[in-house]
């Protein structure tokens, strides 16, 4: 990857842990972000002035291998830094991971509730996501070494998300774009899921059936830009 690429991607990350953060999928200093490029990763690291993710730059993005070496002068990297090198490691069709606390998730983990398809048309690929189904790793584990993440992988499949009880949500994506809005999505969804209960029925397979697939073009970028744009808001 040329070095504008890596400067735009940079950038792209650091805009998704500021949207993560204004939109409550983040607090303060904890959740990652990263993209794959060639050799490793981009990642959101700390560093010796953080201010958590609300704030983030993109000098906090610093460029590692799959072993977390790399350009990081007085940055670190994240102690679960083997969530995003395991998945990239394990699914070339990954571009992107985030790892987030959102707090109607982890309520939703907690209680045991399951994230269903309860809604159609409000959200389409959320719903869409929710019918695949979305698994559980039961470990309440800061997942810091690599065997940890692969218990993490197991637990995930290949589905691209991965709810991590007692912690948070391990999300991927082929973009960036596309992984922070399907971390949003899934979040809407364990709101609603906690508003509502657990005895809501799952929308019918017909209904289901009549929802148009919108694609990721139209839908994980268009949401995107509008998810930045209201960062200047």
């Amino acid at each position: 990857m040329v070095r504008s690429g890596v400067d735009s991607l940079r950038q792209t990350i650091s805009d998704a842990c500021r949207v993560l953060a204004a939109k409550g999928a983040v607090s303060g200093i904890l959740g990652h972000v990263s993209a794959r490029v060639d050799g490793g990763l981009l990642v959101r690291t700390r560093g010796p002035r953080e201010r958590g993710l609300r704030h983030t730059t993109p000098e906090d993005i610093r460029l590692v291998d799959l072993d977390g070496q790399g350009e990081l002068g007085e940055w670190t990297v994240p102690n679960e830094l083997p969530i995003h090198t395991e998945v990239l490691r394990a699914r070339p069709e990954v571009g992107a991971v985030v790892h987030a606390h959102p707090p109607a998730l982890l309520a939703c983990g907690l209680k045991g509730l399951p994230l269903r398809p309860i809604y159609g048309a409000f959200d389409i690929p959320g719903m869409r996501m929710a019918a695949d189904g979305v698994p559980v790793y039961p470990r309440s584990v800061l997942i810091r070494r690599r065997d940890l993440a692969q218990e993490m992988l197991a637990a995930m499949g290949g589905k691209p998300v991965c709810l991590l009880r007692g912690h948070g949500v391990t999300v991927t994506g082929e973009t960036v774009a596309e992984a922070v809005v399907r971390t949003l999505a899934l979040e809407t969804l364990a709101r609603v899921t906690l508003q509502v209960g657990p005895d809501i029925p799952a929308v019918p397979d017909e209904d289901q059936a009549e929802l148009p697939d919108l694609g990721g073009a139209f839908f994980h970028e268009t949401q995107w830009r509008a998810l930045v744009a209201d960062l200047d808001g």
